[in-house]
């Protein structure tokens, strides 16, 4: 299949309910359409692992140039800019041309500061496509191992017969305390920065 023929996949489904292949795992929101539009290409493509590692090996460079980061978070750089540096940096690290379109499509539409968490919806689809079962857990803190252990026992609570648990853990000092639980494709947000966000909010619709 021609690159363009993977970018129509990828734009078709982004923006209607064009049919594709189903993912194993219901991921949710604009980044769960663009992951899942991915994952219906890689299907058809036969190039999962590769999509995947290209992916992961985007994440790893984001996270270690910080002016990469800021490059793709700041709002104010034109899309067009965007594009053309993407599609650059794509090249340099030799990503497969699914993977390529996907982020010019991300740049074009203005939504490329979401790839963090294109990558997480991919990866949790992935995960489902293994027969493994995602759980990331955000800590204002490190746990201790005691605590990883008991948080391993209760998430195996989620999982199904011959399901494996994939534990990630990631520190937010932001959350103050608490933690925030995805499991799959369920979203629990136990932190203190949203209890008091609620609280806050009350007050403010009270006064």
């Amino acid at each position: 299949m021609a690159s363009s023929q993977i970018l129509n996949i990828v734009r078709t489904y982004a923006s209607s309910t064009a049919k594709i292949i189903k993912p194993p795992v219901q991921v949710f929101g604009i980044e769960g359409r663009y992951a899942s539009a991915l994952y219906s290409a890689a299907v058809k493509l036969k190039q999962l692992d590769a999509i995947e590692k290209d992916l992961l090996s985007l994440k790893k460079t984001i996270d270690s140039d910080a002016k990469l980061r800021s490059f793709i978070d700041n709002p104010t750089i034109k899309r067009s800019l965007k594009v053309d540096a993407i599609t650059q940096i794509a090249g340099k690290i030799n990503l497969t041309e699914p993977s390529k379109n996907l982020l010019g499509l991300l740049a074009e539409n203005g939504r490329l500061g979401k790839i963090d968490n294109v990558v997480n919806a991919f990866s949790t689809i992935m995960a489902g496509h293994r027969g493994d079962l995602r759980c990331e857990v955000v800590t204002a803190k490190a746990l201790d191992e005691e605590t990883k252990k008991q948080l391993q026992t209760v998430l195996k609570g989620f999982a199904k017969k011959g399901e494996n648990i994939i534990l990630e853990l990631k520190v937010d000092p932001n959350i103050i305390g608490g933690m925030i639980v995805s499991v799959g494709d369920n979203y629990v947000d136990m932190s203190v920065a949203s209890k008091i966000k609620k609280y806050t909010d009350l007050i403010t619709e009270a006064v």
